[in-house]
């Protein structure tokens, strides 16, 4: 299988898509009893979510790190993700892809949504030679992911200990998302 270098892949349907987060549980428990992001969940911190479950795996150590022992699948509307990215900066600068460094410094500084593009993982969180996209929120993103975009949020930690145990056929179907072409390019996406 030839998978493009930076290529978004999730779960998705015509509405919604699906991205991870790791939490303690005094986070997780009120998230999932509120299907939002309640307090003690602070709003004024930036937020990561992240549309491949193996990458949260790697970076939630199969739901052992401290504090984040609690993995939770987090519906999101389609409009709410592409929002998300239209309205992003990567965070590192690119010269292929700014003007210069200048152009990208003051993109960084006005978007309240942060993408990097870190190593996919496999099965056995292995570094896999292609990307996965990583989201970072802030300001208005956060205030409209927890108040406008949410649309269900499902602790998955038992799926997390299942495809540890070997269960892989319990893995996320994700396949490749449809990413507009304004928006690929805004993120830095390969085509295809």
């Amino acid at each position: 299988m030839n998978v493009p270098y930076r290529q978004v892949r999730a779960v998705y349907t015509e509405e919604s898509i699906t991205v991870y987060q790791a939490y303690d549980p005094a986070i997780a428990g009120p998230a999932v009893a509120a299907q939002s992001f309640v307090p003690p969940f602070r709003r004024e911190r930036m937020t990561w979510i992240k549309p491949s479950f193996l990458w949260m795996m790697y970076r939630c150590g199969w739901a052992t790190k401290p504090g984040q022992r609690r993995v939770l699948a987090i519906e999101i509307t389609r409009d709410g993700f592409e929002w998300a990215l239209a309205n992003s900066c990567l965070s590192h600068y690119d010269r292929e892809r700014h003007a210069d460094r200048d152009a990208w410094a003051e993109r960084l500084r006005r978007s309240p949504v942060r993408i990097q593009w870190d190593p996919e993982r496999d099965g056995r969180l292995n570094a896999l030679p292609y990307r996965s996209l990583q989201i970072g929120l802030s300001g208005e993103a956060v205030d409209r992911y927890t108040d406008e975009w949410i649309t269900a949020v499902t602790d998955v930690t038992d799926l997390a200990g299942a495809v540890r145990a070997g269960e892989h056929g319990a893995l996320p179907a994700e396949r490749p998302y449809p990413l507009p072409p304004d928006v690929a390019e805004i993120v830095g996406a390969d085509p295809g």
